[in-house]
């Protein structure tokens, strides 16, 4: 039967972008999509999405809070280039033009369950003294043509970077069909899933 030989896993991603802490701006939204390996395909859901504008207040410790809805599904043959998340925040400037707040990333968990992420954002910094004065005159920052680059290790750590807030994602995951091709990420093989990990974390990085 094909069920019991199969040729490929999937993993579901169900989830929500909750909120973010920007304790400089205000009236920012939120822009994802997923990056990953040539070897995976999405099969339904969504791959990338934005936001409402959310607004601090006094109720919510001054976060902003989203909480918009994740949902895709993904099949690979082999766990190498490994999904992540990429979020972009955007806000007005002084002049009410939309700039970008905080780049971020994350892997999708590995395990089963639920999870939940806080992923420290960032943004481009000005390399030479007149960006640096231009960024401050017009309030704009530089901002990367696609933001999948913050996903991917080449070439960016010539990248001058800022820390700038944190947005904060839950996860819960679901895979089939892993440990039939012999990948084990569940709590009963903690070596398997520590070596898992370890090799996600040296081709991704």
């Amino acid at each position: 039967m094909a069920t019991s030989n199969p040729t490929v896993f999937l993993l579901t991603v169900n989830g929500q972008i909750e909120g973010a802490n920007f304790p400089e701006y205000d009236n920012l939204y939120c822009k994802y999509c997923f990056v990953y390996g040539n070897d995976w395909a999405p099969t339904s859901g969504l791959e990338e999405g934005i936001t409402q504008i959310a607004s601090k207040s006094v109720q919510s410790s001054h976060k902003l809070i989203w909480n918009f809805p994740l949902e895709t599904t993904f099949k690979s043959t082999n766990p190498s280039g490994w999904p992540r998340l990429v979020v972009s925040v955007y806000g007005p400037d002084m002049f009410g033009n939309d700039v970008v707040r905080g780049y971020g990333a994350t892997h999708i968990p590995i395990t089963p369950g639920q999870h939940t992420r806080t992923i420290s954002m960032f943004v481009p910094a000005p390399t030479w003294r007149l960006q640096k004065f231009m960024s401050w005159l017009t309030g704009r920052r530089p901002e990367y043509t696609d933001p999948k680059v913050v996903a991917q290790g080449e070439g960016r750590e010539v990248t001058r970077v800022c820390s700038q807030g944190f947005v904060t994602v839950s996860f819960h995951i679901m895979t089939k069909d892993m440990k039939k091709l012999g990948y084990d990420t569940g709590p009963s093989g903690p070596a398997n899933a520590q070596s898992f990990t370890s090799g996600l974390s040296t081709e991704e990085q």
